[in-house]
This record gives C-alpha cells, structure tokens and sequence, in this order.
C-alpha cells in the first residue's frame, strides 16, 4: 500500500483472479462510481499479474458490531452493486467463481469423503443438508424469474469497509454473474458474519425488496451456503484452526435450523 494507490499482486496461474478484479474494476468506475477502488493500471500478460487500484478510506465491517447505521450503509452498497451493471453488459459477463453448479460439484465430492468422518452433531447436519439437496433441485439450475445481476462472490463483511457515512466494497477476485438471492445468501452464511459479531440477519434483508421467485431462491441458497460452510469448517485443521474451537458444531446448528 502507498498513500493513494493499493497495489495487488497475484501469484503464478491465479486462475483468472487478476482478470476478474481488473474488470470489476473498470466496470464499477464508469457504471457505479464511487463503490469501489478506482482501477489505476493493470499487468495481466504478467508471469504474476498486478492490478493496481486506489486506496479507500474506512475500517472493515468485520470484527467490530454492526449497527443499524451500518446495516442501513451495507444494504445500500450490495443494493447499488447489484443494480450498478446493465443486464446486457452482465449476459456477456462469465458466471462468477463458486457458483451454485460448482458448489454443488464440490459437495458431491466431500459427501463421500468429509462425511464418514464426522460424528455427532456434525454429522446429523451433514446427511440432513445432502438429503435435502438431493431433493432441492438445484442441480436444475436458476430457476425462471430471478434476473441476472453482477456479484462480487464473496461475502466476507472483512470487504465491506464503512467510512463512518457510508460502506465500500474492495476484493471482487471471485466476480461475475450471479443473482441477488445468491450473492445475499453469501454474506450472511458467511462465517465472518456470526463467528464473532453477529450480523442482524433479518434487519439486513428486511431492506431489499425481492421478488417471490427471488424470496423463495434466497431460502434455498442460504441453506447450500451454510451446508458448504459446515464441510469447509469441518476440514478445518484443528492443529492451526482459523476460527475458535466449536465454530463447526455451531455451523452445524445454524444449518439444522435453516433446513426446519
């Protein structure tokens, strides 16, 4: 970092993550500026890309409360982002990484390996998610009536920096095409979004006016959300864990619940 500019280095066959934040960038400038780093200049052909973008102002919303004034700040953001990128330029736009098809590859996988090895609790909320995803059908893909809209694909609230007026976005590596209902389940499964300061849930989506169809998909990506949390938790390495001791078991309750 410098006084204006961040300077963001990706490491050899960054499987298009340079790429996919150059053009967010770019798209975010001249379509909603003002909600993310100015993009400065970009190496992509590098052997290690760099994007280079300006430095924002603020303190990540992670690791602190949110209150009503942020939650406020943080639905107008994800609200601006989603609107921000006309439909016809967000159909040429590659579906974003750990979108639900790929997800649900994964989880394909790690039901014959993640789940014999679990036990209680964990256990019971893994065969209870692959039960119900069996018969979600999700593997259908996006259901009719749920517009397109362009995604930063990850909802860590540690991207979402309040400047004390109003909430910015940096980090859009796993951007592209998505769905609002998709994109809001991401951040509040989000471990970063109950681990320490719990997100008010429901005061957040109170503020986006969706569709039935909309509603109704919201529903069911939180709870593949939370079901690929619960496996990503679980393999977490108890020698060097990222999060406190329990974290899993209590992602296993908070799965339970979304799936009653």
């Amino acid at each position: 970092m410098t006084a204006d500019n961040v300077i963001k280095r990706f490491a050899k066959g960054d499987d298009g993550r340079a790429e996919r934040e150059w053009r967010a960038l770019t798209l975010l400038a001249m379509h909603g500026p003002g909600l993310a780093p100015d993009p400065r200049k970009a190496d992509l052909a590098a052997s290690e890309p760099v994007v280079v973008m300006s430095r924002l102002a603020g303190v990540p919303l992670r690791g602190a409360a949110v209150g009503d004034e942020k939650i406020k700040a943080l639905a107008e953001a994800v609200t601006a982002l989603h609107s921000a990128v006309p439909s016809d330029i967000i159909a040429k736009i590659p579906l974003r990484p750990g979108h639900q098809g790929e997800l649900i590859g994964h989880l394909d996988i790690w039901a014959g390996t993640a789940c014999p090895r679990a036990s209680g609790l964990v256990r019971e909320a893994m065969e209870a998610g692959l039960s119900w995803l069996a018969q979600s059908g999700l593997k259908a893909g996006t259901p009719a009536g749920v517009p397109p809209v362009f995604g930063p694909g990850d909802g860590n609230l540690a991207n979402y920096l309040w400047d004390g007026s109003r909430v910015q976005v940096v980090d859009f590596e796993d951007s592209g095409r998505s769905d609002r209902a998709f994109e809001l389940a991401e951040i509040t499964e989000h471990v970063g979004s109950w681990v320490e300061h719990p997100l008010d849930v429901p005061a957040f989506l109170d503020r986006f006016d969706l569709s039935p169809a909309e509603a109704a998909r919201l529903r069911t990506c939180r709870r593949l959300l939370a079901l690929v949390w619960l496996f990503l938790l679980a393999g977490d390495d108890p020698e060097h864990p990222r999060n406190p001791v329990g974290t899993t078991e209590r992602q296993a309750g908070r799965l339970l619940d979304l799936l009653a």
